[in-house]
């Protein structure tokens, strides 16, 4: 008697996908220095504190709120409900930018209060831990404003793997965003 095996279906994580979540443990790797970094150097003296503004807070809200209606409206993607879908990726978008638009005034009301890169290494670090989340919000952004454009096409009334894809790629990407400002939100507020 002779014995077969019978092929195994090996499932594989799509390419783009694992480079998306290389990105994010690189991220993560990276603003865990950061934040090792400026606990040391808390730890050595000479180190100001500040208040964090209420626009950050405020920014706190948006962001969250877009991150919860993005979800809502892949799942309305992936239930082919697209006129909800484009509706919520619009608004899920337009809060992506009110959230910008706070963490920048959030940045003049920390200059009206005489707080610069220049003025103590805890500015520095603030700086650098606020500006370079900054940085990847803006590629989150970026994402969205191309899923958007994509949503706005009228041939979007059909369902493919290939735009599926992209917003959780997209989704994906935002969620994390989100989850890092909070992270850094609280980081910041108990280093004071």
């Amino acid at each position: 008697m002779e014995m077969v095996a019978s092929p195994k279906r090996i499932r594989r994580i799509h390419p783009k996908k694992f480079a998306l979540w290389t990105a994010i443990v690189s991220i993560l790797m990276f603003f865990s220095a950061f934040t090792s970094a400026y606990i040391v150097r808390k730890a050595a003296g000479n180190w100001l504190s500040f208040p964090i503004v209420e626009e950050f807070f405020y920014s706190t809200g948006v962001i969250l709120s877009s991150s919860i209606i993005l979800h809502v409206a892949y799942r309305a993607f992936v239930n082919k409900n697209y006129q909800l879908y484009r509706i919520l990726l619009t608004i899920g978008f337009i809060l992506g930018i009110l959230f910008v638009s706070l963490q920048y005034a959030g940045w003049l009301a920390l200059n009206q209060k005489g707080i610069f890169i220049y003025t103590n290494q805890s500015s520095s670090f603030f700086v650098m831990l606020i500006g370079t989340h900054a940085l990847h919000v803006i590629g989150g952004i970026t994402a969205l404003m191309i899923s958007w454009i994509y949503a706005m096409k009228k041939n979007t009334l059909e369902w493919t793997p290939k735009g599926q894809l992209r917003l959780e790629l997209t989704f994906t990407y935002w969620h994390f965003v989100d989850v890092l400002w909070l992270y850094l939100l609280l980081f910041i507020w108990t280093q004071q």
